[in-house]
């Protein structure tokens, strides 16, 4: 797919405010303004990108904890998502949930999973309410390749299949999962492969690439629409930072990093549409971020933390 000059500047657009995003979580984090786990998304804009756009507002989707970024494009405010990043009340989950758990339920976001594979089932029960009321929605569950390792990965995959369900399985393929390379933990490191058992069609794209993650998620998207049943689209891509905040990140050489670095998304995309995209439409981007981003943090800084007295709010005895 070569885009036209607006549909990549939509694209630049989407990967600059997730990439600002996230450096300033990474900055927040350092200043004790984020507490608990952080996960980042950089390097893998492309993804959420290409996917999130070709949804409808009507569709639903899930996330894993390194979710930020699809938040953000799937359109939550970034004022209720650095609010919650900071624990306060304007938070879109009130504060309580973090960095993980991010979730609206207006614009179908439906989290933010700290736990691996856990979005998964929740996307099955989703598809399985759509079918049942005849909506035609989709469903698409993002979830990381380490999740294929869990039993929730068979048992959704089973049942989307059994079922008919109109799931689209987004697996973001960054080779490595926490600590451990995709070739020392899986017999089977082609993790579409996996699809095939359960018979649900499958395709690999170029997750550093949004062009081509754009035009496969548009495709998958709308055969999953049409049929009622699911698809499984494995994004090959790489996190150009440590799994969090917390990781040494000793299980990579640095040559590895640098080399998948010169494969950046952005200036990959700015590379291919010289011409298209000019130096001027560059600034205006970064500076349309750096302003979304700035009053995102002052509103959230402004924002107070709950109250003690709601502590309990929400809380059910068994």
């Amino acid at each position: 797919m070569i885009p036209s000059r607006e549909q990549a500047l939509g694209m630049l657009r989407a990967m600059v405010r997730v990439r600002r995003l996230e450096e300033r979580c990474a900055e927040d984090y350092a200043a004790a303004k984020i507490r608990g786990f952080l996960h980042l998304y950089i390097g893998q804009e492309a993804i959420a990108a290409g996917v999130l756009p070709a949804l409808g507002a009507a569709d639903s989707v899930v996330a894993t904890y390194r979710e930020h970024g699809h938040a953000l494009l799937r359109g939550l405010p970034a004022r209720a998502i650095m609010a919650e990043m900071y624990g306060r009340s304007g938070g879109c989950s009130r504060g309580r949930g973090g960095s993980m758990h991010l979730f609206s339920r207006e614009h179908r976001f439906f989290g933010g999973h700290g736990i691996v594979g856990a979005g998964l089932p929740v996307a099955i029960g989703l598809a399985l309410a759509d079918k049942l009321l005849g909506t035609r929605g989709v469903t698409c569950v993002f979830f990381g390749e380490g999740a294929s390792a869990e039993g929730e990965f068979h048992e959704s995959l089973n049942l989307a299949s059994l079922w008919r369900l109109p799931v689209l399985f987004v697996c973001e393929n960054n080779l490595y999962a926490m600590g451990t390379a995709l070739a020392r933990s899986e017999a089977e490191p082609e993790i579409h492969k996996k699809a095939a058992v359960h018979r649900i069609g499958s395709e690999v794209v170029d997750g550093m690439d949004v062009a081509a993650v754009t035009e496969a998620a548009s495709q998958a998207i709308d055969r999953v629409r049409e049929t009622g049943a699911p698809w499984f689209l494995e994004c090959l891509a790489y996190r150009f930072r440590a799994h969090s905040m917390f990781d040494p990140e000793l299980y990579r050489d640095r040559s590895e990093v640098e080399t998948w670095r010169t494969r950046d998304p952005i200036t990959q995309l700015v590379s291919r549409m010289a011409g298209a995209i000019m130096p001027e439409d560059i600034a205006a981007i970064e500076a349309e971020a750096a302003a979304e981003i700035a009053d995102a943090c002052a509103f959230a800084d402004a924002s107070p933390l709950e109250p003690v007295e709601d502590l309990l709010l929400d809380v059910r005895a068994p």
